[in-house]
């Protein structure tokens, strides 16, 4: 494919190149011939070429315009394949949820400045999608798979561990992208919980408690939620007012939320 212009920095791009990872990263989805999938951020299409010919419809979501055309005129003599010309970030998935009786399953080498953003934007769609499979920053997996007490437990891991089962599947070393990145990469399975073991009254409030929680580690509860919550009110779902956020586990915060 070498008509396409070289990697764009600007846009995070990273092209995968390494065969088995290729493999191994859609074996990990678990295609199935009648499944609807979502690729985010298609780029050359070393998991698109793949996937083409497992699912029964694959939607390309790509911001790069030189790469949608490329991608448009393959979906000219591809029944299965749309091409949706969007920011992900912006990207309403209720176009491709909305006409499909069955939950979706999304899949994408997330571009590294805005990994984070993006995984927030999917959650809004949780109901409806069956798993994802995502391509980040080897800290961002650490994060979001980490347990209470650890330095890389944090808001990212709250937030996401309420929502889904979460899996570290394997590193992908920088020799299998071109360019190959500064950072190590790793793949996450991430699938939503089909019943919520720590409901939350209201997604807004849970989500603000936690990113307030955290935005002073080294301090406690107590005064980290000030303005939100007392020390009496905190005490009383048997959480410590002077524990730290990174000890407590997404049932404790749920629990605070809660109370607001």
């Amino acid at each position: 494919m070498n008509q396409f212009a070289a990697p764009r920095k600007s846009l995070g791009q990273n092209f995968l190149q390494d065969p088995n990872i290729i493999n191994k990263i859609v074996a990990a989805l678990s295609i199935q011939p009648d499944d609807i999938v979502l690729e985010i951020g298609p780029g050359r299409g070393a998991l698109t070429h793949l996937i083409l010919p497992l699912a029964g419809q694959l939607h390309l979501v790509e911001y790069d315009r030189d790469l949608v055309q490329y991608w448009q005129q393959k979906a000219q003599t591809a029944a299965n394949l749309d091409v949706h010309s969007a920011d992900i970030l912006k990207f309403d998935l209720n176009q491709v949820i909305s006409a499909q009786p069955q939950n979706i399953k999304v899949i994408g080498n997330l571009p590294y400045n805005i990994s984070s953003p993006v995984l927030f934007h999917l959650m809004q769609y949780a109901d409806r999608i069956d798993s994802q499979v995502v391509m980040l920053q080897k800290e961002v997996v650490q994060r979001m798979s980490a347990q209470p007490g650890g330095k890389d437990y944090g808001r990212l891991s709250v937030m996401l561990q309420q929502r889904y089962d979460i899996e570290y599947l394997f590193t992908v070393p920088p020799g299998a992208f071109f360019p190959p990145p500064k950072v190590e990469s790793a793949i996450a399975r991430l699938t939503p919980l089909s019943t919520i073991s720590h409901p939350v009254n209201n997604h807004k409030e849970f989500e603000g408690l936690v990113k307030q929680a955290f935005s002073q580690r080294r301090k406690t509860l107590r005064n980290t939620l000030k303005g939100l919550l007392n020390s009496e009110q905190i005490e009383s779902v048997g959480v410590n007012p002077a524990a730290r956020a990174e000890t407590l586990s997404v049932a404790e915060f749920a629990a605070l939320a809660n109370l607001l």
